[in-house]
Formats: C-alpha cells, structure tokens, sequence
C-alpha cells in the first residue's frame, strides 16, 4: 500500500516549464534583471540627488530670509532715527524761527534807551520828538524786512477782513462807510492779517440820514 502511494504521488507531479518551454531564455532573464537593477540605481542616484538639490535650495533660500531680515531691521532702525532727527530739526526751527527778527529789533530797543535816558537828562523835548520819530522809522524798516508791512486804511472802504471799527462818526466829507481815524494801525504778512487796524468809519450825516 505504500508504494503504490509514492507511485501515485509521482506520478501526478508536474514538470516545471524550462527556460525554452515558456518562451524566454535564460539570458534573457538575467539581462532583465540586469536592467531592472540599473533602473533601480538611476532612480535612487536621481532621488539622491534631487533631494540634495532641494536641500541646497532650502538653505540658500534660509539665508536669503536672514539676509532680507537684516536688511529690513536696519531700514526700520534707520527710519526711527531719520523720524528723530527730523522731529528735532522742526523743534528748534519752530523754537528760534524769530531768532533773525529779534536781532533786529535789539537796534530799535537801544535808541529807545538812548532816547529815554536823554530825555530825563534835559529838557531837549524836541530832540526827543526827533529820537522817537528815529526809532518809530527804524522799527517801521525792521517790519518791512520780515515782510511784515502796515495795512493801508485811511480814507478807504471799511473791510471787516483786515479793518476793526470801534466807532461810527458822521462825516459829509466821505461816504458812508469809509475809515476816517486810523486809532491802531494794523499790520500783514505777506497776505495774512497780523493784527486789523482799529478804526472809526463814517457814516451818513444827520441830514441825509434823516431823509433817508
């Protein structure tokens, strides 16, 4: 009974299909292999090398960002201090802008003294009259510098943008509303009102008024 198991069992084994039965020949498989081998190694040397590549890039791009980082702290720092600088700068331009002004003026408060200190000294009161007359001119040219000029009001129309009535008076001299007393005379610059000239305007006699 046993051998005729055996028998059997040989006898249902199949031989496997050589090289030449399934249609490919030995060399051929191992030039397959061959080339799937090489495959596999430019695959994995390419990998290798992009991953290297990107590697490279990813640092060069690192230190660009630090580089533009840098950069951009220095600019801000830079910025901060021009700020600065230009704030101090405005400062002292608004803190000493009448520095030129003053210094003209300084002329004009010495014959002042000279002119007080002579006439408490005499009794010259027309030599005074003639050193306030100086002074008043010398101021007047110390304006007239800086731009600053008087306001022409007398014997023109009253206009409420440079011109401040303090009074009306009738007048048949002039029409109705025209400054006949300059009391303060009102100065500009260039076309800004410093100060109104403070004036009395006409206005129609009693008579017309009346008929009116």
């Amino acid at each position: 009974m046993p051998h005729k198991k055996a028998k059997k069992n040989k006898e249902d084994r199949k031989p496997v299909a050589s090289g030449s039965e399934s249609g490919v020949t030995p060399e051929e498989t191992t030039k397959k292999s061959q080339d799937e081998a090489t495959v596999d190694q430019v695959f994995d040397e390419q990998t290798g090398d992009d991953v290297d590549a990107a590697l490279a890039g990813l640092a060069e791009l690192r230190d660009e960002l630090d580089e533009a980082k840098d950069r951009a702290l220095r600019a801000c720092a830079e910025l901060e201090n021009y700020k600065k600088r230009i704030a101090r700068e405005m400062d002292d331009e608004r803190r000493y802008a009448n520095i030129s002004l003053m210094r003209d003026l300084l002329p004009v408060w010495d014959n002042m003294g000279r002119a007080i200190e002579a006439a408490e000294k005499g009794q010259d009161h027309e030599g005074l009259l003639a050193g306030f007359r100086m002074v008043v001119g010398q101021l007047k040219t110390v304006l007239t510098k800086h731009d600053c000029v008087e306001i022409d009001s007398l014997h023109q129309p009253f206009d409420p943008n440079c011109h401040e009535a303090i009074l009306q008076q009738p007048s048949a001299d002039f029409p109705a509303g025209t400054v006949l007393t300059v009391v303060d005379t009102g100065f500009q610059l260039y076309d800004r009102v410093v100060r109104p000239s403070r004036v009395i305007v006409s206005t129609a006699p009693p008579e017309e008024a009346d008929e009116e």
